[in-house]
């Protein structure tokens, strides 16, 4: 066993290697307090063929053992991936697969096991960790470490790899990886911040990262391995003139079509042109041409915007493509807007609903309840291909999490509006930052939905091209960019601040001074749009459409809940069944109820305000004759509360029998006279008369 240490916030981070897992090509183990995680990776010693791309597999897997639980549900063993398992594996995936050299082939896969789960709230920062170590250790050839922390900023201060807790109380949280060097990936979310305070939350993350990677080369000296030789990809000379000769001007010509499809099907009729013409020998050199041609279109793509600061749709590095958007186009939904740039666009629909609607989570961390979902869908018509429809992907779970990162900073406090709130954003058609096109919709169709959010949400999407050092940010990227590129930086947010980002690279870092122009780049954008927005809808709307449920809250005492629900929930389904009502009841005694019938809703608040009541002693009530016995009635003065009304007390005269004077369901006015101990209620029709005579005579 081999075993480094060093200290993190005061606690040691443990890294191990050499008893579990020995038969893996790189096994760690990593500690930090209470949480302890295995990162496991292996990769195949023969490269797969014909393949241009790296064929790597993350994935993040939590044990409920880890936590000292046995899963939930009939299913008593871990199935699929949890949303949260399925972002981590991202989380863990995107800084170490810059870090890969060009030409290694080889199907490889990480494995991050969970097994112990403290409240260090680490698990995901220590997989990045854990997972670099493995690689770092192993013969697979990785140019790491990567060191890894979260940050939460409080107000003005900052707090190293919060706990659970600490993040609760955090107004913003963000995971930083990176290199010695530079930043690889960045990801975070919350209340809206200012540029020059994630900036310094980004120094602090260097530093910390700095130690992690100091610490991971510690073990990589005691027991790392030599790493694989790779060969970089070797064409022809003779293959890279000739398809250089043929295609080079016809290429410069079609990277500049605006249009994203005719585009693509220019470049791939160019493409098998050359083919047709070069592969006419005894070997199949289509890979290779493919290749060359490929490299073609990128290195021109790169150099005209840095050379002349054109893109390919002919716009300036900072310049926004055109913007467009409606709302309230659908009408059974509770909100709805199209948003569209350039050629992204996205359908964005909001529903209400109650609590019911809430989604129940069981996690590690425990069981809680979420009352805002944003799904993002990806279908293959938006981008012009032909797919089976499969259930949500790695890359939908992962932008629509970011989107509703980006929403939810925004939205009311609960006891404001104590909706459950769901958004699913549609993607239509897609060349570039559809995520981004999803936080500007779903702002659009909650405005449009009546929802009371404290200010509009746009999001922009920010790219790089770096050659040395020549380097152009770019607003608003393309597919295209995105693809031939070096940074996709996401980042949304109000007037006032940021409210979520997500920054990935194909390259071995960004500085701070790149990040800090990127920033500022993308505040101008995110501006220009959230005043395209206003122009739209300036506001949410004042009322909720007409289908959507209407919520009632009311206020009962703790102690009178269990009146409310009943034995076995028996008067609380009597209310329901009575009004049509959704009714959801908390432990401190707060009522919601919701109906989309709004005299409906206030049938069961009266209902629900009666049973609660309390008499009062001299107070008169209207009520109604629910039972006659030999020596009285029992009268309901408001709904589940009765009182004896004894036949001494109908009248003034003597009474030989009630029903002489009463009947069943007869409505009489009484007056509360006692309340003994037991709570016994005794009322008296007579001195209600006479209190009632005595005030029309005052009159």
């Amino acid at each position: 066993m081999t075993n480094v240490e060093t200290e993190v916030k005061g606690k040691p981070l443990y890294l191990e290697t050499g008893v579990f897992a020995r038969q893996a090509d790189g096994s760690v183990i990593a500690r930090y307090g209470d949480t302890v995680v295995l990162a496991t990776v292996v990769a195949r010693k023969e490269a797969r063929e014909n393949i241009d791309f790296f064929p790597l597999t993350i994935d993040y897997q939590e044990k409920a053992y880890a936590a000292g639980k046995i899963p939930g549900g009939f299913f008593k063993r871990e199935g699929r991936p949890s949303e949260k398992e399925v972002l981590t594996s991202r989380l863990i995936d995107r800084p170490v697969r810059p870090l890969f050299p060009d030409g290694f082939h080889s199907d490889t896969q990480g494995i991050v096991s969970v097994l112990s789960f403290g409240e260090e709230n680490i698990s995901d920062v220590l997989g990045i960790i854990g997972m670099s170590a493995a690689l770092s250790i192993s013969d697979i050839p990785f140019s790491g470490p990567v060191g890894a922390v979260r940050v939460g900023i409080l107000s003005d201060s900052f707090v190293i790899n919060p706990d659970l807790q600490e993040t609760e109380e955090c107004d913003f949280t963000l995971v930083v990886a990176g290199t010695e060097e530079a930043v690889l990936m960045v990801e975070g979310g919350g209340l809206e911040i200012q540029e020059p305070l994630l900036l310094e939350a980004l120094e602090i993350a260097r530093r910390e990262i700095k130690t992690v990677v100091e610490l991971q080369k510690k073990l990589v000296s005691m027991a790392g391995r030599p790493k694989r030789p790779v060969t970089p990809p070797q064409v022809d000379e003779r293959i890279v003139k000739a398809v250089s000769d043929i295609s080079l001007e016809k290429i410069k010509q079609a990277i500049i079509i605006p249009d994203k499809l005719r585009r693509q099907e220019a470049l791939n009729e160019i493409l098998r042109a050359v083919i047709e013409e070069l592969n006419t020998g005894e070997e199949d050199m289509s890979n290779d041409i493919a290749f060359v041609f490929n490299k073609l279109e990128k290195d021109l793509v790169r150099n005209m915007i840095l050379e002349q600061g054109i893109r390919a749709d002919g716009r300036r590095p900072e310049e926004i493509r055109k913007i467009s958007a409606d709302v309230g186009i659908l009408p059974r939904t509770h909100g709805s807007a199209l948003f569209v740039r350039g050629e992204t666009q996205c359908l964005a629909a909001v529903t209400l609903g109650t609590a019911e609607d809430e989604q129940r989570i069981d996690a590690l961390e425990g069981e809680s309840k979420k009352a805002f979902m944003l799904h993002y869908n990806f279908p293959p018509f938006s981008v012009g291909e032909v797919k089976p429809l499969r259930s949500p992907g790695r890359r939908e779970i992962g932008h629509g999490m970011l989107a509703e990162r980006a929403l939810k900073a925004v939205l009311p406090a609960k006891s404001e509006f104590p909706y459950t709130i769901r958004i699913v954003s549609d993607v239509l058609e897609s060349n570039g930052s559809s995520s981004m096109a999803t936080v500007c919709g779903g702002t659009l169709a909650l405005m449009d939905a009546g929802v009371p959010i404290k200010a509009p949400v746009a999001g922009i999407a920010m790219g790089l091209i770096k050659e040395g050092e020549k380097i152009v940010v770019l607003t608003d990227i393309l597919g295209l960019e995105d693809h031939l590129g070096d940074m996709d930086f996401k980042v949304t947010g109000t007037e006032e601040g940021i409210t979520a980002f997500q920054m990935d690279v194909k390259i071995t870092g960004v500085t701070r001074e790149i990040m800090g122009a990127a920033l500022e780049q993308a505040k101008k954008g995110r501006l220009y749009i959230l005043d395209r927005m206003k122009e739209i809808l300036p506001g949410p709307r004042e009322n909720l459409a007409t289908h959507a449920p209407r919520i009632f809250t009311m206020k009962i005492k703790p102690d009178k809940i269990r009146d409310v629900i009943g034995t076995g929930g028996k008067v609380i389904r009597g209310i329901v069944e009575q009004t049509g009502v959704k009714i959801d009841i908390d432990d401190t005694g707060t009522i919601n109820i919701a109906s989309i019938d709004e005299a409906s809703a206030l049938k069961a608040m009266d209902i629900v305000k009666g049973i609660v009541a309390e008499a009062e002693v001299g107070k008169l009530y209207m009520g109604k004759i629910k039972r006659i016995v030999d020596f009285g009635a029992f009268v309901e003065i408001f709904p589940g509360t009765e009182g004896l009304l004894h036949i001494s007390q109908i009248s003034d005269r003597r009474i030989a029998k009630v029903t002489d004077v009463l009947k069943e369901g007869e409505e009489i006015l009484v007056k509360v006279i006692e309340i003994d101990k037991m709570g016994r209620i005794r009322l008296s029709r007579k001195e209600a008369l006479k209190d009632r005579a005595s005030a029309k005579s005052r009159a």
